[in-house]
This record gives C-alpha cells, structure tokens and sequence, in this order.
C-alpha cells in the first residue's frame, strides 16, 4: 500500500474527529485546504470564533476558543527558514500591534498548554488591516506553484504566511 492513501485516511479521520464532537455540541471548527499541483495536500483545522467573544493578548500565543490550530501536512514544508517535515503540528499566531508571528509546534497532544521550547518553525507574517471587519475568524489558504500562503483574518486585522512545498 502507497504512503499517500494511508496518509489520506489518517488526515480523513482527523479531520472527521472535530466535526463530529461539533455534531454532539463541542465547539465549531472550520478546515481550510491547499491542494498541491502533485496531489498532495495542507490542511488547517481550526476553530472559527467569534470576533467579539474572543479576547487576543498581543505578545502571547494564542489559540483560537482555547484550541490551537492543527498543521497536517503530505509534503514536506519550508516556512521562513525551517523545514516542516511530513506531519500533524498545532500552529499559533502570535499578535502584535502592527506585525504578527507564525509558530508552527510540534505538540499535538489535545489540552496541553504552549510550550516555546517544542516551536520547529517561526515566521515574521504580513500584517495589514482591512477595510470591511470579519465576524468571525477566517482561516484560508492562497495557492500558487509550490507555495502555499496561509491568510488569518480577525476582526480589521489581516496576517500571512508563506508555507513551501519541498
């Protein structure tokens, strides 16, 4: 059996696992994707809360409704100058008044609290504020070539971040 169809069932029922517990009443989550033009693929789970209710510390790591992002990845993936091998990693931005920062960590155990020294990647992100403010946070992904830009918007704040494929 090829690595690629196991790795889809994996990343398949991951993905089904917060979708069900937001069909039994837990909390929302939203999943974005990149498709690779080999077929391979980029997901980020997250959890889409809403603007007002959620308070953002600048400086601090933060987790979306206590959850952080979930990375999983088929491809390789550069971000900054780190790689990201193939995988499942929690992803967290980190606020700030005019730049964000993009952690990618490699503690994917459900409740357990950031931890700095489990960071394999961090990035500097492109911050703007837009125009018309979301609801609610939206998580998506830009495609082009090999490269795939991961867009965080809340509120009037708008953060990317370059993921490449290897």
């Amino acid at each position: 059996m090829s690595a690629t169809p196991v790795w889809r069932a994996v990343l398949i029922s991951l993905l089904l696992s917060p979708w069900a517990a937001a069909q039994s009443g837990g909390a929302s989550t939203s999943t974005t994707t990149c498709n690779l033009d080999d077929g391979r693929q980029v997901y980020v789970r997250y959890n889409a809360v809403p603007t007002n209710k959620e308070k953002i510390a600048n400086g601090k790591a933060w987790a979306p409704g206590g959850t952080p992002m979930t990375l999983f990845t088929e491809a390789q993936l550069s971000l900054g100058s780190s790689m990201i091998p193939i995988g499942a990693y929690t992803v967290y931005p980190i606020p700030a008044r005019d730049h964000w920062t993009l952690v990618v960590n490699k503690n994917v155990t459900p409740g357990a609290a950031y931890d700095e020294k489990q960071d394999i990647a961090r990035t500097a992100m492109e911050t703007a504020q837009v125009a018309q403010p979301s609801d609610a946070l939206e998580v998506a992904f830009a495609h082009v070539g090999a490269r795939c830009t991961l867009r965080v918007y809340i509120g009037k704040t708008a953060s990317f971040a370059d993921f490449t494929a290897k």
